[in-house]
């Protein structure tokens, strides 16, 4: 009998050790496989993919995985050339000259032209708020061959750089001409771009799974990587968005390993996520701009008095506080509707931010406004969180001044389809929405558009005001900074008269991501090149 086991396990033993080893590479195989991929949690679920007609964040996230753009903002916010290799400006500064780089191909192997650039310009310039003071002030837009494409203006023009880099919604990214000739009101289906990444169409399982892979024909720049700006080097095979809408659960995946970046975690989850050490987080400068938008059209938000009289009710630590962010992630007070510690900051005109709250002096001008007690409908969502606490507040503080408040509980879509009606209130309308900005998209009086006083083409709460629109204007045309600074002042001045939304506040809101990723850059935006995992 014992010699019958030992002749088991003479035969047995180098089946195992095989078996071992064989595991033992596949576990090793796996292992490199896995470097190669990045999982993300994204902040919202991909429903559109066309960033140019669609402005969501979430969108405009993919539109940096797959598109790139003629010149990106490096992480000073100075213009830099992107996917332009040399461009001339004339002595009378009306005639731009752009040269696109070699090598520079779309995703089914087409070079990139002229021509397609031009047409990408055109139809960006329909939809944004940006380009279309651009295209206000182009004369011809035209292809010279097929590297070489030419701005014509009308008169100078101080932001043409500025407003082709443009980093946040809508981003100018390049199409094929194919593409880039769809209606800018009618989505595109077709995702070819140039950029860093490919999307995955096939893979694509919108409310669960976006995946994307390297482009291998992608010819970054030579210079590093520096912002949104420099050479896009793709160190990954593949990354997946992985969409988890109950944070609870997105969090568990993220700290057990099973994601490697949380995009956007819950406020009241930064303080744990901290305390973890292989977890990083990872806040831009310049961060986000929360805000409340009055409806311009109906009483008794039709009277700049009762806007206002909503300056003067708010308190910014109270809002943010009521988020979830922690301290640190919060600035106390900001006066500036185009951030604090941007270029274009200024307190002209916000003495009643700086002052504190003063519900006195809220009611005085509901009061000045012809306010009778009127139904005000706020809007609440479920969701987002930060929106969600907002309007809670907002409720709150009505009610303090004096206001008869109607909270309408529902979820952020419905809220979105809900904010477009025009109709008053009674019938189907509202009052007050919350929403809140990237830095980016309010840096400055052109790209932030709820600033804009453009009557029916404003956003939603149309804001109608002709003094605004020529003040804008002039600050577009104007090249010389302390001319702009200037103006900037004055826009500011005007926009704390007639109000065409309340800042509540400016915070930081940090994106989490595993310690074995190295690399990240910083944005705010979450690009994945020049992202290794190890």
């Amino acid at each position: 009998m014992r010699n019958r086991v030992l002749g088991y396990i003479r035969y047995a033993l180098p089946v195992v050790m095989a078996l071992a080893a064989g595991l033992g590479q596949m576990s090793a195989a796996q292992a490199q496989a896995d470097a190669k991929v990045i999982r993300m949690i994204p902040g919202g679920d991909l429903k559109i993919i066309d960033p140019i007609q669609n402005p969501s964040y979430i969108t405009r996230n993919h539109g940096y995985m797959i598109y790139d753009t003629l010149f990106a903002v490096d992480s000073k916010g100075a213009v830099k050339p992107q996917m332009i290799e040399t461009y001339s400006v004339s002595k009378d500064k009306k005639t731009y000259t752009f040269t696109l780089r070699q090598g520079l191909k779309w995703h089914d192997g087409a070079p990139v032209t002229a021509a397609d650039c031009v047409a990408s310009i055109k139809r960006w310039g329909a939809k944004d708020v940006t380009g279309r003071l651009l295209a206000a002030a182009t004369a011809s837009l035209d292809v010279k061959d097929d590297k070489i494409f030419i701005l014509v203006l009308k008169e100078p023009f101080g932001l043409v750089l500025e407003a082709l880099g443009k980093p946040s919604s809508n981003v100018p990214f390049m199409m094929p001409e194919r593409v880039a000739k769809t209606d800018p009101n009618q989505q595109i289906t077709d995702a070819t771009g140039s950029g860093p990444f490919i999307f995955k169409k096939d893979e694509w399982v919108p409310g669960n799974k976006v995946v994307y892979v390297k482009n291998p024909n992608y010819v970054p720049r030579k210079e590093p990587a520096n912002g949104l700006s420099g050479g896009k080097v793709v160190k990954v095979d593949r990354v997946e968005w992985i969409y988890i809408p109950d944070q609870n659960t997105a969090l568990a995946a993220f700290s057990n390993g099973e994601m490697d970046i949380f995009e956007l975690p819950q406020a009241d989850f930064i303080a744990t996520l901290e305390k973890n050490p292989n977890v990083r987080l990872a806040a831009d400068n310049l961060g986000n701009q929360g805000w409340l938008r009055p409806n311009h059209l109906h009483p008794p938000f039709n009277n700049p008095k009762a806007r206002q009289a909503l300056v003067y009710m708010v308190n910014q630590e109270e809002y943010l506080a009521a988020a979830g962010f922690p301290e640190k992630y919060r600035l106390k007070k900001c006066a500036a509707y185009f951030m604090c510690g941007s270029v274009n900051e200024t307190d002209a005109g916000g003495e009643a931010v700086t002052g504190g709250q003063n519900l006195d002096k809220a009611r005085q001008l509901l009061k000045e406004a012809g306010y009778k007690g009127e139904k005000i409908i706020v809007l609440t969502p479920s969701d987002p969180p930060v929106q969600a606490a907002a309007a809670m507040v907002t409720v709150q503080n009505l009610k303090k001044i004096g206001m008869n408040v109607e909270a309408q509980a529902m979820d952020w879509s419905t809220l979105l389809a809900r904010r477009a009606k025009k109709e008053a209130p009674e019938n189907g309308g509202w009052h007050i929405f919350h929403t809140y900005s990237v830095g980016y998209d309010v840096i400055s009086p052109v790209a932030n558009a709820y600033i804009q006083g453009t009557c029916d083409a404003a956003p939603a709460g149309w804001p109608c005001d002709e003094q605004m629109e020529k003040l804008r204007m002039a600050w577009a045309r104007e090249g010389d900074l302390a001319k702009r600074k200037k103006i900037t002042a004055e826009i500011q001045k005007r926009a704390y008269e007639t109000v065409p939304y309340v800042n509540f506040g400016q915070f930081f809101w940090p994106m989490a991501y595993r310690s074995n990723l190295k690399g990240l850059i910083n944005t705010g935006i979450p690009v994945m090149w020049n992202v290794e995992k190890q």
